[in-house]
């Protein structure tokens, strides 16, 4: 027989409700300290370049032909400045990357007026935004299992998870996304029990709200409608209307960007061209577990670390935690959660397995994934926790448990935060440790055919001033060279490494990889 919440009167025990206090000061901490101590990366300066209103094909005009430039003359498309508005930021998002709507992005544009365009500031509404998670999965939980102790061991698992964490500190848009499925899945709910106008009007806005933060929003809106289908015995009964007519409101709200979104089809697939990059199924399951364990902890995954040994438990522990959700809760809740977790999941696995790519590959694109799982392990521990006294073996044991999982975060999230890159970073990984050799030059030169705009914007942030550039389109032999102490080739191409091998020795400057590379002599 289904437990029917029987749990649901059960406030935290008086250890738990401190241990909670603890964990939601310490999320608040690791939102916020260290805020640009990681390197601002590729897809980060995508976001700035956005802010200020230019696009990508504009400033690689500018970049990528053969002159010398300045730190300044990249940095410049990073700052705004009175000749680029509000208007400029929507249209090139609407020209250029309308798979990213611009809610977040006009958010960001005007806590950056406000308070500066460092990275610290730019990052910093991402992480306050990140805050209001606490709030909105406390009300799911409550809406879901009529009970805080759900609500607040959710909060806990939140609040230092170092997925959630990793994102708040990035000025992109999936912290703040992870808010709008938590608020509209929480808002639908709290409709379909309340059944009012006031209710559905608030789910409506909330749907809108999440569609313009991110397109994928649809999936847990259709997560919504199959479970309220199914729930009403696949009737067409009023509170399945009201859905109905909250999400074609939604749509219609939406629509002026979905129109965008199918007339710039063609740079969104230009834009999105990793996803169908084959990889070995093998790899690709590697990766699923690996980023199902990130939820939880995150640390340099290697044999000789013992963390690493953790996977597998966490794995076990997860999966128990759906079947447990399943077994014993109402049809209402772990089909909602199911629906959650799978649905999203699904739409990107489905197409790696069956056509190849990496579109599952991503964890920001699994936020409504990783947030059914943590709250259905969150449901775990409360059951468990709340069957008698803690003189109980057995809620000792769970107790336990659920300590070691929050403590295992906080150690994840300690490592994080002393790190000056991490693996979501892969792509400017090295170009701390890059732009400090070249910084300890006397006057250098860097030149490349690397045709990435954010490469060049990445590694404006950390060169000094001193430093100069030519980046140009196709393979060349660079111009004047002879007035540089030092000339760097940065991440070149074969045909260039062979066009400057004709003329010039080329040594190795950077661990031996291909990323970094001098010319050894330049009087041949």
């Amino acid at each position: 027989m289904k437990n029917q919440l029987s749990l649901s009167l059960v406030l935290p025990p008086t250890w738990l409700r401190g241990l909670i206090i603890i964990l939601l000061v310490l999320g608040v901490f690791f939102r916020f300290v260290n805020l640009d101590r990681k390197v601002y990366w590729t897809d980060e300066t995508y976001t700035s370049l956005r802010l200020v209103g230019y696009q990508i094909g504009q400033v690689s005009q500018y970049i990528f032909d053969g002159k010398t430039i300045g730190i300044d003359d990249l940095q410049k498309y990073q700052i705004l400045d009175s000749e680029k508005g509000l208007r400029d930021t929507i249209r090139v998002l609407a020209v250029e990357d309308s798979q990213h709507p611009p809610l977040y992005y006009i958010m960001t544009r005007w806590w950056v007026q406000c308070w500066g365009d460092s990275i610290m500031v730019t990052r910093s509404i991402s992480a306050l935004l990140s805050l209001l998670a606490f709030p909105c999965i406390y009300w799911l939980c409550l809406e879901l299992f009529r009970t805080p102790l759900v609500g607040w061991i959710s909060v806990a698992l939140i609040a230092v998870s170092p997925l959630h964490i990793l994102y708040a500190q990035e000025a992109r848009e999936y912290g703040w996304w992870t808010v709008t499925i938590l608020l509209s899945s929480a808002a639908f709910l709290s409709a379909t029990r309340l059944g009012t106008k006031l209710s559905w009007s608030l789910y409506t806005l909330t749907l809108i709200i999440g569609l313009y933060t991110f397109p994928f929003t649809a999936l847990v809106a259709i997560g919504h409608g199959f479970c309220l289908l199914v729930n009403e015995g696949f009737k067409l009964s009023q509170t399945f209307k009201k859905y109905v007519l909250a999400s074609l409101v939604g749509l219609v709200a939406f629509s002026p960007w979905l129109w965008v979104s199918v007339i710039g089809i063609t740079n969104i697939s230009n834009s999105t061209s990793w996803t169908s990059e084959s990889i070995p199924i093998l790899s690709l399951v590697k990766i699923w577990i690996l980023n199902l364990t990130r939820a939880f902890l995150d640390v340099e995954f290697d044999i000789s670390n013992p963390l690493t040994y953790l996977i597998l438990p966490i794995v076990i522990l997860v999966g128990y935690s759906i079947y447990y959700l399943c077994r014993t809760s109402p049809q209402r809740v772990w089909l909602f959660l199911l629906l959650l977790i799978g649905l999203t999941a699904a739409v990107l696995v489905l197409p790696d397995l069956i056509l190849g790519g990496r579109r599952s590959t991503p964890p920001r694109l699994l936020m409504p994934t990783y947030l059914g799982i943590q709250i259905a392990v969150a449901y775990l521990f409360a059951d468990q926790i709340s069957k008698g006294s803690l003189s109980n073996r057995g809620q000792k044991i769970w107790s336990i448990m659920m300590v070691l999982i929050l403590t295992i975060g906080i150690i994840s999230d300690l490592n994080y935060l002393q790190a000056k890159t991490w693996w979501n970073k892969y792509k400017s990984n090295d170009n701390f440790e890059i732009t400090k050799i070249i910084n300890n030059t006397n006057k250098p030169l860097i030149i490349s055919d690397n045709y990435s705009v954010g490469d060049a914007l990445s590694l404006s942030y950390y060169l000094d001033p001193k430093v100069k550039l030519q980046f140009m389109r196709t393979p060349q032999l660079p111009r004047k060279i002879n007035g540089y102490s030092d000339v760097f080739v940065f991440n070149p191409s074969k045909e260039l490494v062979k066009t400057l091998q004709e003329k010039y020795n080329i040594l190795s400057t950077y661990n031996n990889q291909f990323k970094l590379l001098k010319l050894a002599d330049k009087s041949l």
